[in-house]
């Protein structure tokens, strides 16, 4: 094994030309490691635009999950020993970057391992953060404020189910409601960040997946969008998912990464993205709260009814209305977490947590079902939509009100080492 670990680390050297930085060699060995972690969990590697010749590489070695786990140690201490005196601003933030996505890799090696962590260990460990948890029961006054809003008989969930029903889009308009969508969220992108040259997208449509939309980088400034078509698309999906998947949330994200740091700095590890990882709080963090930055206020409902509402055949005159039970509904994310945590804790059966998600979440069985699909597949990763959301929104709204200010601070968040820790300050 020790061979094949030493043959392989010297053709990961050969694919990426080691230069003067002193991080570099362990930014190389770091991509191996991640790639090999890969061949043991499916999805784990969410996105690789590296030369094939390393994941040939990686998978000819074929590294154990023992040899793996003692690569991340000895990686761990080597980051740790460098000198961060000497280094630049944003070499520090590579360095501290690498340390707290190798602690990443090596917990997730004991979760593969067969380790069972309890939720607020697992967050710590593999995404920087410990989430703060409310009771449900403080949802509990938001909850009597939508019964107000949305009267009638039968559970409140099932009444809002029916009120945001007459708002799905038709299957035959999805596409073009979901192309000006993003056309829309890109122009407002590319006013404020200079995006690569030829960046581009595929947006596919699919079924049977536990998450509403996913985008996977392909690299050279490209990616496949994907939709899932399982249960009904509500017109507000359209900005969310054009926002958080493409601009300026995870193609944007990735294409900048590339762009900033592989191409223009030779910093290899930007090259990999293990998806149960601090870098993840970030990109979904930022993809939920790029939608409020890109439409500010009231122009979000505004754009809805002026384009989205026309294309996709629904009465742009009760745009208002349906907006305002968006809002309202936001301020219930948080319950996400909790029933989610209390799940994987044990605390509660999977019955419990679906009617609890109906009830705190207030959506339909079926997509009460896929969201706990998603935190039984995904477990604690969840908490990155609400808890990354808001330290990226209080990252960037302490620039100012200033929108150009904004802007350029969710620039920095998206372009540079980002850890949630350098949302606190």
């Amino acid at each position: 094994m020790r061979r094949l670990l030493t043959a392989l680390a010297l053709s990961i050297s050969a694919a990426f030309p080691v230069a003067a930085a002193p991080l570099d060699d362990a930014a190389s060995a770091y991509v191996k490691l991640v790639l090999g972690v890969g061949e043991h969990e499916d999805g784990y590697v969410d996105a690789y635009y590296g030369p094939a010749e390393v994941r040939e590489a990686v998978k000819a070695a074929k590294p154990g999950l023992p040899a793996l786990a003692a690569e991340a140690d000895r990686l761990a201490t080597a980051v740790n020993a460098v000198d961060p005196a000497p280094l630049s601003a944003i070499e520090r933030k590579r360095r501290a970057f690498l340390a707290a996505q190798i602690k990443a890799v090596e917990f997730r090696i004991g979760m593969i391992q067969g380790a069972k962590p309890t939720f607020q260990d697992e967050a710590e460990s593999l995404f920087g953060v410990n989430p703060p948890l409310k009771p449900l029961s403080a949802y509990d006054p938001l909850l009597a404020r939508i019964e107000a809003a949305v009267p009638g008989d039968g559970p409140l969930a099932d009444r809002v189910d029916a009120f945001k029903m007459r708002y799905a889009i038709p299957k035959d308009r999805l596409e073009p409601v979901m192309r000006a969508a993003i056309a829309e969220c890109r122009a407002r992108t590319a006013a404020h960040f200079k995006l690569p040259a030829q960046e581009s997208f595929v947006l596919e449509f699919v079924t049977n997946k536990s998450w509403s939309g996913y985008n996977w980088y392909q690299g050279k400034a490209h990616s496949l969008i994907q939709v899932n078509t399982d249960l009904p698309i509500f017109i507000d999906r359209a900005v969310d998912l054009g926002c958080h998947e493409g601009y300026p949330g995870h193609h944007t994200h990735n294409a900048l990464l590339e762009d900033r740091l592989v191409k223009a700095r030779g910093w290899v590890e930007f090259s990999v993205y293990p998806l149960f990882s601090p870098l993840s709080l970030i990109a979904e963090g930022e993809g939920n709260y790029g939608i409020d930055l890109a439409f500010p206020g009231e122009q979000r409902t505004a754009f809805e009814a002026k384009t989205l509402y026309p294309l996709a055949g629904l009465d742009p005159k009760t745009a208002a209305a349906y907006g305002t039970l968006r809002e309202a509904l936001s301020g219930l994310t948080g319950a996400r977490l909790t029933i989610t945590a209390d799940l994987l804790n044990g605390k509660i059966d999977r019955e419990t947590a679906i009617g609890l998600m109906q009830k705190y979440q207030l959506v339909s069985r079926a997509r009460a079902e896929q969201s706990i699909r998603f935190s039984e597949g995904y477990r604690s990763y969840v908490l990155n939509y609400v808890t990354g959301q808001e330290m990226v929104k209080a990252k960037v709204e302490r620039a100012g009100s200033d929108p150009a200010a904004r802007w350029k601070a969710m620039e920095t968040i998206l372009s540079e080492p980002t850890l949630p820790a350098d949302l606190l300050n």
